[in-house]
């Protein structure tokens, strides 16, 4: 039995624990809540932050992107400063030929001017030789160059629609070799040509990476290098390939317009240009026609001769400012 004295004491410690039994269980359902929607405030804000942290670039990711690129625009631009041999030059024209081929056409070439020349003045035998090099030396280059750029062009004009192929093979599930088989086969040259040396290129062991990588050295035009990085960072960093080459897709297809609308608004100068350089050709034919002993002394006199390489000169000069003028490269 407790003694009298503490029985005050133990009845005021039950009635406190009493109080504080009723408080708890009145307000334990709001305190409950309270703590349960701090809880809650708190997983909601943790996963905003999550959110947050995925949505942002993983920096380790960007800088394997970044080096990949560098080292793919490093490699294209070396391979660009390289100037092509002949044997690639006749390749990128389509031609089948031979070095020794090209040198016979030269060959050819001069000697059939020679002989036109030599037969058709009495000019000597110097400048009808001189006549014969230059043409064997230049004629059998532009006419590579001629058919290079005329494939080149062929080849940007009919590309969008190749990459076309390939956006719509890989959003229909066909994987991206496939789709390149495809258009080794469906397309038009020199596009298919291309791509079929690509589609060989992959079967004899090559990955699809550097087999397109091969493709700029082959056809060193701006499309060609977009393809080729697009195709290279997709297979080593991943992506959504379809979305990446469909805006490749439209950028080139802009290109293309802002080409024709270059050729539309410099079409007036090229006409000035032509007239320009014709004119005195057309003039000294006519007179040479209507009236040859006026003309005569520009031929035969050592100054006259003297004046007219000056003038050819100087027209050949007009005319190559002229094309400089209206030549752009975007």
């Amino acid at each position: 039995m407790p003694s009298p004295d503490m029985i005050p004491i133990l009845v005021a410690a039950l009635a406190a624990v009493s109080v504080f039994g009723l408080l708890a269980v009145t307000f334990y359902s709001r305190l409950d809540r309270n703590f349960e929607g701090q809880k809650r405030l708190a997983a909601i804000g943790a996963g905003e932050a999550t959110k947050k942290r995925a949505a942002r670039p993983d920096e380790s990711k960007r800088r394997d992107i970044e080096k990949t690129l560098r080292e793919i625009e490093d490699k294209q631009k070396s391979s660009k400063r390289s100037r092509p041999s002949l044997l690639v030059r006749m390749r990128q024209a389509g031609l089948s030929w031979s070095t020794r081929t090209y040198y016979a056409s030269c060959g050819l070439a001069g000697g059939a001017a020679f002989l036109i020349l030599l037969s058709s003045s009495d000019l000597g035998l110097l400048p009808p030789l001189g006549f014969g090099a230059a043409v064997g030396l230049l004629g059998p280059h532009l006419y590579v160059g001629f058919r290079r750029s005329r494939r080149f062009g062929k080849f940007a004009k009919e590309f969008p629609n190749a990459i076309d192929v390939i956006v719509r093979g890989v959003k229909s599930g066909l994987p991206a070799a496939d789709c390149l088989r495809i258009i080794s086969v469906e397309s038009q040259d020199p596009v298919r040509e291309e791509f079929r040396e690509v589609v060989e290129d992959q079967t004899l062991g090559l990955p699809i990476d550097q087999a397109v990588q091969r493709l700029p050295e082959r056809i060193p035009l701006a499309e060609a290098r977009f393809f080729a990085i697009v195709i290279s960072m997709q297979s080593r960093t991943g992506g959504n390939l379809s979305e990446a080459l469909g805006g490749l897709s439209k950028v080139l297809r802009e290109r293309q317009k802002m080409q024709a609308k270059i050729r539309a608004m410099s079409a007036e100068a090229k006409t000035s240009a032509g007239i320009i350089g014709s004119l005195p050709v057309i003039v000294v034919t006519l007179l040479s026609i209507l009236s040859p002993k006026y003309i005569e002394p520009l031929f035969t006199a050592f100054a006259g001769k003297v004046l007219l390489a000056a003038c050819i000169a100087w027209m050949l000069t007009g005319v190559l400012v002229m094309w400089k003028m209206i030549r752009f490269d975007f």
